[in-house]
């Protein structure tokens, strides 16, 4: 394997999936780099949870591949998931078991697990041993899943909505272990969710999904820097807004429209100039407003295959 191939940690190449008449995945291509924080982001029923269960080999491809360290998580499900840490909106951890118990449970899969490392994040999650996993609240259960996820130090961690429905706190702790992850370890964290700031605060590399297709993918700081609200005055009212390269959305009425574009600065003021328009003001876009802008601009899928 070259240095390059060493360096994906999960590539997804050409990936269709269908579930009846319906393709929930169109056509998908993603590249996760080893060391960063992949944000996959878009609203539900988008596909990422589809997406992930490729991933974790729990669905087999139907066009296209999918590798996790080069490997195919269907045919190798060992040499895969004994590498990766996995959370879930829905968690699903057995009930009956203590939390002591689930621990040991749990190590007894991972040749890596660390004792030290789990107590460490039993405390911090303030979870008593002793109490049964059916008794924890929500917010406990996502910290017990975070810890058996987390605790033998998985080279990739996939977090699917995990923080979906909880309290601030645990969803504090949950942000917390993806950057310590990170900082500390330098792995790998595909880390998918609906709630865009919170990617935002942890993500290095973002792609947007929206209705099963990839919107866009590239290293957050460059989808800021090429994304802005530009406010054009025109020397005449205008019935519609102009035709304007790499204008997403468009706002306003007469004389003055105000657009989410997407391009670098200095080729938008041009094109603002050459349709006649002036920029009295340029703004900086949320990830939430760029998503919006970027699906309302993706044309609707049509039902009929």
């Amino acid at each position: 394997m070259n240095g390059d191939a060493a360096e994906k940690i999960i590539e997804i190449v050409g990936l269709t999936r269908r579930f009846g008449a319906k393709r929930a995945l169109r056509d998908v291509s993603l590249t996760v780099p080893r060391g960063s924080v992949f944000g996959l982001v878009g609203p539900n029923g988008s596909g990422k949870t589809t997406l992930i269960k490729h991933v974790l080999g729990l669905l087999r491809a139907q066009t296209g591949s999918v590798r996790v360290f080069g490997r195919d998580p269907v045919r190798d499900p060992a040499g895969v998931l004994v590498r990766v840490g996995c959370l879930t909106e829905e968690n699903d951890l057995p009930g009956w078991m203590r939390v002591d118990e689930l621990i040991r449970y749990m190590r007894a899969f991972y040749p890596a697990w660390s004792d030290a490392y789990a107590e460490e994040l039993r405390q911090a999650f303030a979870l008593d041993p002793a109490a049964k996993v059916r008794t924890l609240s929500k917010g406990q259960r996502a910290r017990a899943g975070l810890l058996v996820a987390l605790a033998y130090r998985p080279d990739l961690l996939v977090l699917d909505e995990p923080s979906s429905g909880l309290d601030p706190l645990v969803r504090r702790d949950i942000l917390a272990a993806i950057i310590r992850t990170i900082t500390e370890d330098g792995r790998t964290v595909l880390f998918s969710s609906h709630l865009l700031e919170e990617v935002e605060r942890v993500a290095d590399h973002v792609a947007m999904i929206h209705q099963g297709r990839i919107v866009f993918d590239a290293p957050l700081d460059e989808i800021r820097a090429t994304h802005r609200r530009l406010t054009l005055q025109f020397a005449e009212a205008r019935p519609r807004p102009p035709e304007l390269a790499g204008a997403l959305a468009w706002e306003g009425a007469g004389r003055e429209w105000t657009a989410v574009c997407a391009g670098q600065s200095g080729g938008l003021r041009a094109a603002a100039e050459a349709v006649g328009g002036r920029i009295v003001e340029e703004q900086d876009l949320r990830l939430d407003e760029i998503f919006l802008a970027r699906a309302g601009a993706v044309p609707v899928a049509s039902t009929k295959e």
